[in-house]
């Protein structure tokens, strides 16, 4: 499947003109003229990224990326490429460091262009392929019983087996017990794999 690109211009023939260059270039464009309509159809756990004016009379491209970064938390964040005609070199700045991929200006270089949509899709498919292994491990710590869990976060402090014991007030030789299943479900022989799989997982350690 060819990658989603999501145009939003209020000029016609910059959304024809941009349209059939990523055609041909093997990607998949959508043209919007508003960037309402584009909030109306846009679902954020869709892969993609957007090319997006900075200067349109509802809402600006700057209050568009902001209205996009609230929507992160139901998917993940798009990246986006801006373009202008008349922004500004602190316009530029202020979309970059809310984390444009790149600022163009109209007439937008085809090279500059295609090389700004390539990085995205390269991000896009990165940041996709991060969430689906924190997915994966989320899911494998979910299936520990409530006890493996928490011997898991004393685990990854780097507590020994009678400090755990102490901790939770149980013996030693339970603990070793658990920690032998956490590993085996986990797959991990190492408390450094352990740190890592929770920490892929956003797993807290024990205080």
């Amino acid at each position: 499947m060819s990658f989603p690109v999501f145009l939003i211009d209020d000029d016609a023939s910059v959304l024809k003109a941009l349209s059939r260059l990523l055609r041909i270039s093997g990607y998949d464009p959508h043209p919007y003229p508003s960037p309402r309509q584009f909030l109306a159809d846009f679902d954020p756990s869709a892969p993609g990224c957007i090319i997006l004016d900075l200067t349109m009379p509802e809402l600006d491209g700057l209050e568009l990326q902001k209205a996009l970064l609230a929507q992160h938390q139901k998917g993940l964040e798009h990246q986006i490429i801006f373009v202008t005609g008349t922004g500004s070199i602190s316009a530029g700045v202020q979309a970059m460091k809310a984390g444009a991929v790149d600022f163009l200006t109209k007439p937008v270089d085809p090279i500059q262009l295609l090389a700004a949509v390539e990085l995205a899709r390269a991000q896009d498919e990165e940041a996709r392929s991060q969430s689906r292994e924190r997915l994966s491990v989320q899911e494998q710590i979910a299936r520990l019983t409530p006890r493996e869990r928490e011997v898991l976060s004393h685990v990854i402090t780097g507590r020994l087996n009678k400090q755990i014991a102490a901790a939770l007030g149980t013996t030693e030789k339970t603990i070793k017990v658990h920690r032998g299943r956490v590993k085996a479900k986990l797959g991990a022989h190492s408390v450094a794999e352990l740190v890592r799989i929770t920490d892929k997982a956003g797993m807290l350690p024990a205080v």
